[in-house]
């Protein structure tokens, strides 16, 4: 490995872990743009997967309270996504990343800057179990196909005026679940070679330590200082994704 490549590999651990721990998602978003650099696409996947699922259990820890209180919302989420994970990992040999990449990128701008610049948040406060539900089956395959389970609940959750605490408590869960899930397919159908445990290996704790740095920040912001800022993190990360697939 060269030089090159393991400052590439460190900033991609170090971005990724920072935005774990305080959004609660958005490591395949910035890891993925320094990693799709040195690495196929399947090996960068797969390895992203690893190091977000382990790295945001210290999230989930921390939000373990709020998802004891909110157990049924949770699940309603996670039911689906798992379904959607198998479709995901199928179609990830066949798709052209390139695209799924700009399409999401596409996605997060509008978004995220439309909200970005508006005084008034969404606020959607009634039950609504069979969007959750299909969000949650489209994160799925989301997570699957590309690692990037956590962009469409993300937008979702970000609409609802939940307290910062039960949006994590949904994100965070959700994307250690259905990320995890995806390592294990892909260990099953032999994707990770000694190359690619070595390099998890070495971009794990760089990802750990800066997810508590992130895990940090959080703690010190409101509720609608959260809000405002996944819905920041939304609209920078797509602007990261798709500068990174034109250049």
């Amino acid at each position: 490995m060269t030089t090159e490549f393991l400052l590439l590999l460190a900033a991609g651990a170090v971005a990724g872990g920072f935005i774990n721990g305080l959004a609660g998602f958005g490591t395949a978003l910035f890891a993925l743009g320094f990693w799709l650099q040195i690495m196929p696409p399947v090996q960068a996947v797969s390895i992203v997967v690893v190091v977000s699922a382990v790295s945001g259990v210290q999230g989930v820890w921390l939000v373990r309270h709020s998802i004891l209180r909110q157990p049924k919302r949770l699940a309603r989420f996670l039911a689906s996504g798992i379904i959607g994970i198998p479709i995901g990992v199928a179609t990830l040999a066949m798709l052209d990343p390139t695209i799924l990449k700009l399409l999401i990128a596409g996605f997060l701008i509008l978004y995220g800057g439309f909200f970005s610049f508006r005084k008034a948040l969404p606020k959607f406060e009634r039950p609504t179990p069979l969007v959750d539900s299909a969000i949650g089956f489209l994160g799925g395959i989301l997570g699957g196909a590309a690692s990037l389970s956590g962009a469409l609940p993300t937008m979702w959750c970000s609409m609802r005026p939940w307290p910062k605490a039960e949006t994590r408590a949904v994100l965070q869960p959700f994307n250690v679940v259905i990320l995890g899930l995806t390592s294990v397919m892909f260990a099953v159908k032999g994707v990770y070679t000694w190359e690619s445990l070595t390099l998890i290996a070495t971009a794990l704790p760089l990802t750990m330590a800066s997810a508590q740095i992130g895990i940090v920040v959080f703690k010190r912001l409101a509720d609608d200082q959260f809000r405002r800022l996944i819905i920041a993190m939304m609209f920078l990360s797509g602007l990261v994704l798709f500068f990174r697939e034109i250049l």
